[in-house]
């Protein structure tokens, strides 16, 4: 089934083909035009968000019956056009699509196409056409595009994510010695540091980090809202960083998906808000990539959850998006138009998606960013018409 009131294949085609010829004519540049006060984003949900639980396509007549209890959430939740509707959780990002500051890629997948969570973000970060073939970022390496002035980036993780790692400098702002260990390991540790103050000083300022970059719902979300406002805070200083990137976890929601699910896109929701009102004017040249490495299936398993799949959504958010619209060439949920009979079918590429946007977002020549970006991506095209003029 075709979305038509949304991006459609023949104006996906026809942006491809006058992306292309706009190649041609444009001039060979391999630094941003010009150094501008432009910030950069890319949250990764770690563990394989479920794009039709987050931007339903309640327009499709086989959604309510292949989701079944997941798509109870929707019968009331706000439409984006006639075909989809956002989960009611999102209800900050529901405000920037009315604003069209937010943008959702549907149908949306990594070159990868099985599904393992490591393989599927090593891809996902390196950039790669499959897991393990680059070594370093696609973030590191956007890097190298930017003026040196605005080549300062920073991961709000315990340690430099893969997409952050490469030839280029990046800040960490949490000790990457931080082991993963138990919370009564950890419990057992507080309590022995509690008689040392510079130990104990040096402890708290750990957890604290812990707990900014972990399960992005836990604390009922309040994690997730300080990691935003964190992030903003390390932006929005004039000789602060220009990138950065936030670690979120807690998607692959194998069970109990519907109520999982929510307080994962609450915590998001509430991340997202933070970080806006944090960089207050800024945000109108900050842009916002949130992204997971696959999606999951389109039925339900047995414990009220689903299972690794294949496509999923992806948002753009920012001040200079051109949003208020859902980016896809749908391909339906009846049952013949699934991958390989159980997932949602990709047929927009996410390398594509996230070059053509850092590419207009920072006035860098899309072929070389998505050269830059995506080395073995030969021949693809990045998506254009992404930001406003």
């Amino acid at each position: 089934m075709l979305c038509r009131p949304t991006f459609d294949r023949r104006s996906f085609i026809g942006a491809g083909a006058i992306g292309a010829a706009a190649l041609a004519f444009a001039p060979k540049m391999a630094f941003a035009k010009a150094e501008t006060d432009k910030r950069f984003v890319f949250i990764i949900q770690r563990g394989a968000a479920d794009g039709l639980g987050t931007v339903a396509p309640v327009g499709d007549p086989a959604f309510a019956g292949a989701r079944g209890a997941l798509a109870v959430d929707f019968e009331t939740a706000a439409k984006l056009d006639s075909m989809f509707a956002l989960h009611p959780s999102l209800a900050n990002i529901g405000g920037l699509y009315g604003k069209g500051q937010a943008l959702f890629a549907h149908a949306v997948a990594s070159p990868y196409r099985d599904r393992s969570h490591f393989d599927g973000q090593n891809v996902l970060e390196t950039g790669g056409a499959g897991a393990y073939q680059v070594k370093d970022g696609w973030l590191n390496r956007m890097l190298g595009l930017l003026p040196p002035t605005q080549a300062k980036a920073i991961a709000v993780a315990a340690t430099v994510p893969l997409a952050l790692r490469g030839g280029h400098d990046v800040s960490s702002y949490a000790p990457s010695a931080l082991p993963r260990a138990s919370d009564d390991l950890l419990q057992r540790v507080s309590m022995l540091y509690e008689g040392d103050s510079q130990l104990h000083a040096l402890w708290s300022e750990a957890m604290g980090t812990r707990a900014l970059t972990s399960d992005i719902a836990d604390d009922n979300g309040r994690n997730a809202v300080a990691t935003g406002a964190l992030a903003a805070k390390l932006l929005a200083p004039a000789n602060g960083a220009r990138i950065a990137m936030i670690e979120t976890g807690g998607w692959d929601t194998h069970a109990q998906q519907r109520t999982r699910l929510g307080q994962q896109l609450r915590g998001l929701d509430g991340m997202i808000g933070a970080l806006q009102a944090g960089l207050g004017p800024l945000w109108s040249d900050t842009m916002v990539l949130v992204a997971t490495e696959f999606g999951r299936t389109v039925a339900v398993n047995g414990t009220g959850g689903t299972d690794h799949g294949t496509a999923s959504s992806a948002m753009l958010l920012g001040g200079g998006v051109k949003g208020g619209r859902v980016l896809t060439d749908w391909p339906g949920l009846a049952p013949a138009a699934l991958f390989e009979a159980r997932d949602l079918k990709p047929t927009l590429q996410l390398d594509a998606f996230i070059a053509g946007a850092v590419g207009e977002h920072f006035g860098i020549e899309p072929g070389r960013a998505m050269a830059a970006l995506f080395p073995d991506s030969a021949g693809v095209r990045p998506v254009q018409g992404l930001v406003r003029a």
